[in-house]
């Protein structure tokens, strides 16, 4: 039998059917014990290790204000505490605005310390 090149096998591949290009990825793993899925799985499994690896790592923090809670006024001085500079209108409409990240790219005991407040006087807080 004559040996074909790539391109005439790629030439006898579109030809034919999806169906019986499945059939002939069954026949070819079962004659050469291989899978065709076993590479894709490989180089998906160190893709997802990278992500949980980045996600431990993580060093700067948002602290997002979620929802105020019952107690509104409770949060808003709070709110005055945690964000320097802030004068009681701007703290009422970080309040009335939420979700809102109240601060960006803290350090994780920073971020700790002000969600611990937050929630201490009734709000709700995520970090990021």
């Amino acid at each position: 039998m004559a040996k074909l090149s790539n391109d005439e096998l790629l030439d006898v591949f579109k030809e034919m059917t999806l169906l019986e290009l499945s059939e002939f990825v069954k026949q070819f793993e079962e004659t050469f014990d291989v899978t065709a899925a076993a590479p894709v799985a490989a180089v998906a499994a160190p893709a997802a290790g990278g992500a949980a690896a980045e996600a431990e790592e993580q060093d700067e923090f948002d602290v997002v204000l979620e929802d105020a809670g019952d107690k509104k006024i409770q949060v808003i001085k709070v709110v005055r505490e945690v964000v320097s500079g802030l004068g009681l209108k701007e703290a009422k409409e970080l309040v009335e605005g939420a979700p809102k990240a109240l601060l960006e790219k803290v350090d994780k005991d920073k971020a700790n310390e002000a969600k611990a407040k937050l929630e201490e006087s009734g709000a709700k807080i995520t970090l990021k």
